[in-house]
């Protein structure tokens, strides 16, 4: 799986310099256009009996909102898309029903304390905040599918993602949407 994984930031070297691109002509225009609401990113990596996956989601397609929680219903919100990102098994559903997860990890300026004050102090816009989650999962048997129909439900702003998966097929490209939920390894 490491050497897999070390290939990973290689596969995605060209994703992330045209996002960077993207971006950096927003920001020349005056604004911050590096995400696109409705639209989530998802990389995989599968090899033999190991899954990793890598979301990056505007929060938009997951709280409803970028900016700080200020109310009660915001926070409440924020809270419940954590607890949903917790359990990726019931995101992900895999083909193994033998699977369990053996790393989370979720990242977002709004999941911290004083994140206006963050956001300032860097010089970013807290209107465009992104939700990140990484995920490592072990099989005792061999994947086949990948279904995202419960993540599509859970987070109905979600209308479509992008998925770039590496794995015994080799590297492709696809697009999952509420329609059309399945990627097959």
């Amino acid at each position: 799986m490491r050497h897999l994984l070390l290939a990973l930031p290689f596969v995605w070297l060209p994703l992330i310099a045209q996002a960077h691109d993207h971006a950096h002509e927003h920001a020349e225009h005056g604004s911050l256009g590096a995400h696109e609401h409705g639209v989530a990113n998802l990389n995989i990596a599968l090899d033999g009996k190991q899954l990793e996956v890598q979301l990056e989601s505007p929060a938009m397609n997951l709280i409803g909102f970028e900016h700080a929680a200020r109310s009660e219903a915001d926070k409440a919100q924020l809270e419940n898309a954590r607890r949903e990102l917790e359990k990726p098994l019931t995101l992900f559903a895999l083909s193994s029903n033998n699977c369990r997860n053996t790393r989370i990890e979720l990242h977002s300026p709004l999941f911290y304390e004083g994140v206006h004050e963050h956001h300032h102090s860097h010089g970013h816009d807290d209107e465009h905040s992104e939700i990140h989650a990484h995920y490592q999962f072990e099989c005792t048997n061999e994947l086949k599918q990948l279904s995202l129909a419960e993540l599509f439900k859970r987070f109905p702003a979600t209308e479509k993602v992008q998925v770039q998966l590496i794995g015994p097929a080799g590297q492709q490209g696809l697009i999952l949407t509420p329609s059309q939920p399945r990627l097959s390894f």
